[in-house]
């Protein structure tokens, strides 16, 4: 498993060794493949309408949200193109892995396990974790995640938010599914209470659907965890310092103001998050 791994990294590092260099034309596609869900708003979704944040992924669709403009700053830094590669969750770290993509901006949170086959960038949003629920249901009030014992709570399949469910003791931990929509519209349907979930996306669930809410916990009765828990970072292949350096660099010059401001316009022009 480990040579075929090895070797698209080389190829990786080959294709875009010198990117930090705008002048470099080593990658002579001139593009920067950024894999994302885009289905998983404010950080990333599809539309079919093009507009000035947007950048398009087929004949017909086009991805926005805050990865998407993160991944544009980015890339143009580096002096290349962005092209967006919509890619279901689980597929993104194999498409890494594979060549398929450059990297990773897709809300991915910096783990250990994931750390043994790609590389990360310092956190480039970091946000709290919150439950959505019901508005008016008996969970709507609740000041602690203990008081979910009992409750059917889901998250979504391969991430953390779908882990800190085994926090809550006595609660019923349905399966996961693998993307966020499918969340939602289960939660809209009754088939479960509670969906663990991260500010940003909550905001916006609950701005298009009037009869969802989110509940916020004091630190010492919500979810337990590290900052960087509840940060995303930038992922890149298993030691591909050169590009993952560069992408910090770029990185680095969007100061905290511009990133809060860039997920605030996200959060305010995101769809409705349903089935």
């Amino acid at each position: 498993m480990r040579t075929p791994r090895l070797l698209s990294i080389l190829l990786l590092s080959i294709a875009l060794v010198g990117c930090g260099n705008s002048n470099n034309t080593s990658n002579t596609s001139n593009k920067l493949r950024v894999g994302m869900e885009c289905n998983y708003a404010p950080f990333n979704w599809t539309t079919t309408t093009a507009g000035e944040f947007t950048q398009q992924i087929n004949e017909t669709d086009y991805a926005d949200g805050y990865d998407v403009v993160i991944a544009t700053r980015i890339a143009e830094a580096l002096g290349y193109e962005v092209e967006i590669v919509k890619t279901d969750w689980d597929n993104l770290i194999p498409a890494l892995q594979h060549n398929e993509i450059d990297a990773i901006i897709a809300g991915m949170t910096d783990t250990e396990t994931r750390r043994e086959s790609v590389s990360f960038t310092t956190p480039y949003y970091i946000s709290k974790e919150v439950i959505i629920v019901q508005a008016g249901s008996d969970v709507a009030n609740i000041t602690s995640i203990q008081e979910l014992a009992g409750k059917r709570v889901i998250g979504q399949q391969g991430t953390l938010y779908d882990d800190l469910i085994d926090q809550i003791e006595g609660v019923i931990h349905e399966a996961p599914k693998a993307d966020f929509p499918a969340l939602v519209n289960d939660l809209k349907q009754g088939a479960v209470d509670a969906i663990v979930s991260e500010l940003p996306v909550a905001i916006g669930v609950k701005a298009a659907n009037p009869d969802l809410t989110f509940v916020e916990f004091s630190e010492d009765n919500g979810f337990q965890g590290s900052v960087e828990d509840a940060s995303v970072s930038i992922a890149v292949a298993k030691d591909n310092t050169e590009l993952r350096n560069a992408i910090q660099t770029a990185l680095d010059k969007i100061s905290e103001e511009e990133r809060e401001s860039i997920m605030a316009d996200a959060v305010e022009r995101q769809p409705a998050v349903s089935e």
